[in-house]
């Protein structure tokens, strides 16, 4: 493999835009100009693209087009979902219930709702990062308004029991929202067979356009506003449409959604790869997440003595790009909190990476990644032991 090729290991965090996502967005720009929400020929045709791209999505996961509502992105779909939802139905009942590993717009959601006077609880999960189901049914009360649990988790690729969680909160009369951010082009989602309430999505996890999102909510459900200004997205969220960029969405979504099957026996093959390659190349590593239940794109790896910064930072500079956790908490020096939840140490939290692959994904591309890991966990050992030897010296 040539010198300098970089070697993109970060899916999850983001994907790059396809070739077909990009043409039909730059043909868009030349186009769209109009504002969707004029009457006059511009802007109907952009809004024609818009109620297009709203139909994608909707068949994307067996929703009706009246149900999709564009919004900037996952961050504001959950924060619109959790605080719309909640405001809406107090005079129900103020307690909420999600878990400890959900992504941060979900919990900085709740925690700004606990300001307000709403109740949380916070589920557990065991040691494969899945929700425990019993604490979930001991949690709903009389004044339980909502259930929101992620479909998957970002930093471990684990898939909680959606199907479930959605019956119980049916039998219960509460709303069930989920963040299907990390899901949605891996997993065949269909609101309608599952029972899902609201659900989140983000197109720049599918290989469409960054600050793009969508939010589903279903027909009837009770929900305020987060942005107030003027009428569109039918009176629900206010701001002139980026028609270009749902343009994308709608075609990244159509095509993720399309061959999930098939990208997901290639990703599995590129995964297993994966892991049996660094397995044989180094020792004392620690796969976590659950082994059967999750997601294929997402490998999470401890590495026992070497701090995962630095093998981060390694990597880096041969062109290896992968991350230490979710990228919305990057910049932070704590251990990922999701592998805390899941009972591991501090010292291991702070050991592993995040893997994720993309259907591009070569097995030449790991092939030279695991060599330059192996590489860069050696030597970061080697540096730590050194450093633990001269303490006990001193000692």
């Amino acid at each position: 493999m040539e010198k300098n090729k970089i070697i993109y290991l970060d899916n999850a965090a983001t994907t790059a835009m396809s070739n077909e996502v990009y043409r039909e967005m730059i043909d868009a720009y030349g186009k769209l100009y109009g504002n969707p929400s004029s009457i006059y020929g511009a802007g109907r045709e952009a809004d024609s693209a818009l109620r297009k791209a709203r139909e994608k999505v909707a068949k994307a996961i067996g929703a009706l087009p009246s149900e999709i509502f564009f919004t900037s992105g996952g961050s504001e779909s959950n924060n619109w979902a959790i605080k719309g939802i909640a405001r809406a139905n107090r005079d129900k009942g103020n307690h909420i219930i999600t878990s400890v590993i959900e992504h941060p717009s979900v919990l900085e959601s709740c925690r700004a709702l606990e300001k307000e006077g709403f109740k949380v609880t916070y589920l557990p999960v065991d040691e494969f990062g899945v929700i425990k189901y019993s604490e979930l049914v001991k949690a709903i009360g009389p004044n339980t308004i909502l259930i929101s649990i992620m479909t998957a988790n970002n930093e471990v690729g684990t898939v909680q029991p959606i199907k479930a969680i959605a019956e119980l909160a049916k039998a219960n009369d509460v709303i069930f929202h989920t963040d299907a951010v990390q899901a949605i082009g891996h997993i065949d989602i269909n609101v309608k067979d599952i029972g899902i309430t609201a659900l989140s999505i983000s197109a720049h996890k599918i290989n469409g356009p960054k600050g793009v999102g969508a939010l589903y909510i279903k027909k009837g459900t009770k929900i305020q506003k987060l942005i107030d200004g003027g009428e569109q997205e039918r009176n629900m969220r206010a701001g002139t449409e980026n028609a270009p960029a749902i343009v994308g969405f709608g075609r990244a979504i159509e095509d993720a959604t399309a061959n999930i099957e098939e990208n997901n026996k290639y990703l599995k093959s590129i995964r297993r790869y994966f892991l049996k390659t660094i397995s044989d190349a180094i020792h004392n590593i620690q796969l976590n997440g659950h082994n059967t239940q999750r997601l294929q794109n997402i490998a999470s790896i401890s590495f026992e003595g070497a701090e995962g910064e630095a093998v981060l930072m390694m990597l880096d500079r041969e062109g290896i790009y992968v991350s230490t956790g979710s990228a919305c908490a990057s910049g932070s020096n704590k251990p990922s909190y999701v592998l805390l939840a899941m009972g591991k140490d501090a010292d291991t939290a702070s050991s592993t990476i995040r893997f994720s692959f993309s259907k591009n994904t070569t097995k030449e591309d790991i092939d030279y990644a695991v060599e330059e890991i192996r590489k860069a966990v050696k030597k970061i050992r080697s540096i730590s032991a050194i450093r633990i030897y001269k303490n006990k010296v001193e000692l």
